[in-house]
């Protein structure tokens, strides 16, 4: 019996599919604030950028490459620093984390890979798994303490609708013996993303820091670079002439389930859940809808708890 948190229910926040980031954010003062956000330059990440940005946040955007960021945030006014930061190297977070002075109020652990051949990380791990939780879990460990000195602290960690593909696998995390799917590996990912804002929250919210995952709707960005064509047509995504499904979102509109996490009151007291479109979502019953819903083993207490453990374990990180 899967134990869930009773918060894991709609607010009715009076948003939706189609509320942009900037609407979310409107009348906010962020003034004062630091902000972090992993890939932040393209796609919904550049969004959030801007959004957070708007407001009057200090944003530091964490990327794998920065030249390229330098680019895309060219056009983003206010307060936004590039700093180098690669998710599959162990090395390269530690550097980022110590290069971070003061409270950090927000962090978006919004960087991502999907669906891409089996590859491995420095450590062996497999890619996306590494990259998409590990990374992060490294990452928000070695800013733990200025976390915790924000005094109010929120986490956002970008999950997606393909945590129902699978859960996570605690006894083969790498696909060492289990035979390698690019899309069962992203949904195994995508809900080990969503389980560390369980746990996440369960341990950080005694020192003010509260958690969160979110599903930001389809949106047709650089994630989908691995993908051919072909595959995405099959899978409903587009039409034979390259046309969007009309449920895809815009970027502005898929970076506003992670902006409203990490800056609205309507969520005070509240974390550890699992949101899309600008609210919590309602948890899945058998039979039930594919949008606006969280299957019950991607915010299981128990099962965040043993993934908690395990990556413990492969990170060697313990956040004390």
């Amino acid at each position: 019996m899967a134990t869930i948190s009773e918060h894991q229910k709609p607010l009715n926040s009076g948003f939706g599919m189609r509320t942009a980031a900037l609407d979310v954010i409107a009348g906010r003062d962020l003034t004062g604030k630091t902000a972090i956000v992993t890939g932040g330059y393209s796609g919904l990440g550049l969004e959030t950028v801007r959004a957070l940005a708007s407001a009057g946040a200090r944003v530091i955007v964490a990327a794998r490459r920065p030249d390229a960021a330098k680019v895309e945030l060219a056009d983003v006014a206010g307060q936004v620093e590039i700093t180098a930061l690669d998710l599959s190297d162990p090395e390269s977070i530690d550097a980022f984390a110590k290069g971070i002075g003061g409270p950090v109020h927000i962090l978006i652990n919004n960087a991502a890979i999907m669906a891409n051949p089996l590859t491995r990380d420095k450590r062996g791990y497999e890619s996306q798994f590494a990259t998409n939780h590990l990374g992060h879990f490294q990452l928000v460990g070695r800013l733990w303490p200025r976390l915790v000195d924000a005094k109010g602290a929120r986490v956002v960690s970008v999950s997606s609708i393909g945590h129902r593909i699978g859960g996570v696998d605690l006894n083969d995390p790498n696909f060492e013996t289990t035979p390698y799917d690019k899309w069962l590996s992203y949904g195994r990912a995508k809900s080990a993303n969503s389980l560390f804002a369980v746990e996440l929250d369960a341990r950080g919210k005694a020192h003010g820091i509260r958690a969160y995952s979110v599903h930001p709707g389809g949106i047709m960005t650089n994630l989908q670079r691995h993908l051919p064509k072909e595959e995405m047509i099959a899978m409903g995504w587009m039409d034979q002439e390259g046309n969007l499904n009309p449920l895809f979102k815009t970027p502005e509109q898929g970076a506003a389930t992670s902006v409203w996490c990490a800056t609205s009151p309507q969520l005070d007291g509240i974390g550890g859940v699992y949101c899309e479109d600008c609210d919590i979502a309602a948890l899945s019953e058998p039979g039930g809808k594919a949008h606006g819903e969280v299957r019950a083993h991607a915010v299981d207490q128990d099962i965040a708890r043993d993934l908690w453990t395990l990556s413990e374990k492969l990170t060697g990180i313990s956040y004390g």
